[in-house]
């Protein structure tokens, strides 16, 4: 099956499509149909042929490759979306709704405008809605999302210093734990391993694998290991390096000593 993947923001996910046996490249425009109706997205990778592609719905075909005038009335649309949220959060305020506004914005042709917004629980916008509808003479929907969306909306920066990973590369959200961060050796204080969302930092999930795979050849700490200088207790471990910090308690004295893994044996595992 060829297909083309398309994208619709910036860090969002890709869709695939059928390319109708014409040729598309990376960054061309295109007109597709979704179940928002007709959208503008820019192509991520061009024509491909997949063999074992399995999708759970069907593809559907490019409506066309986007011309001048599509480019310009998405253009137009998109420009009238900061008034949009203006009047939005103004209505908000008097309808004294417990939400939130994070974005507002228009499909291609400007038959619909989605808000999207967060709350602590359900919201009753029906009014909210209607007044909307005859400000704007055209449909509204309103979306609950998440924190984690909020950020991805909006943006920002990390304490890493960079921009958010999930407002400017990654196309999904993936499960993170406490329990990562603490086989990685992090602190567990919230505050410091927390992204600006509140929630569990996303990059916590990048090196996870990794540390999976190392940590079943790296004795814990705790374990009674034999080294080339007698046997000892290991109390710290460096994980990346491979490494292992071992203690030696003779008499009154104690030592301790880093070890390389493949240096040591296991006497008793902790």
């Amino acid at each position: 099956m060829e297909i083309i993947g398309v994208r619709f923001n910036r860090a969002g996910k890709v869709y695939y499509f059928s390319p109708k046996g014409e040729q598309f490249n990376t960054d061309d425009k295109v007109i597709v149909e979704t179940v928002r109706g007709l959208e503008m997205g820019n192509v991520v990778f061009g024509n491909k042929v997949i063999d074992n592609l399995s999708p759970d719905k069907p593809i559907k075909p490019v409506v066309r490759k986007a011309t001048k005038d599509d480019v310009s009335k998405s253009e137009h649309f998109r420009s009238k979306e900061d008034a949009a949220f203006k009047t939005a959060a103004a209505k908000i305020a008097e309808h004294n709704l417990e939400m939130k506004l994070v974005d507002v914005e228009y499909t291609f042709d400007g038959s619909k405008i989605l808000f999207y917004f967060t709350a602590d629980g359900r919201v009753d916008f029906r009014e909210l809605v209607r007044t909307l509808a005859g400000m704007f003479r055209t449909r509204i929907e309103f979306r609950q999302i998440g924190v984690r969306d909020e950020s991805k909306h909006m943006g920002g920066y990390g304490i890493c210093g960079r921009n958010l990973c999930c407002s400017s590369f990654l196309d999904d959200f993936h499960p993170v734990s406490v329990k990562m961060a603490k086989e990685q050796g992090l602190s567990l204080n919230p505050t410091k391993i927390s992204g600006v969302c509140g929630r569990l930092m996303c990059c916590l999930q990048y090196e996870q694998e990794t540390y999976e795979e190392l940590l079943k050849v790296t004795p814990n700490v705790g374990s009674i290991v034999k080294t080339p200088d007698g046997e000892g207790v290991v109390v710290d471990m460096q994980v990346l390096k491979g490494t292992v910090k071992v203690k030696f308690t003779e008499g009154d004295s104690t030592s301790f000593k880093f070890y390389d893994i493949n240096d040591l044996k296991i006497v008793k595992s902790r």
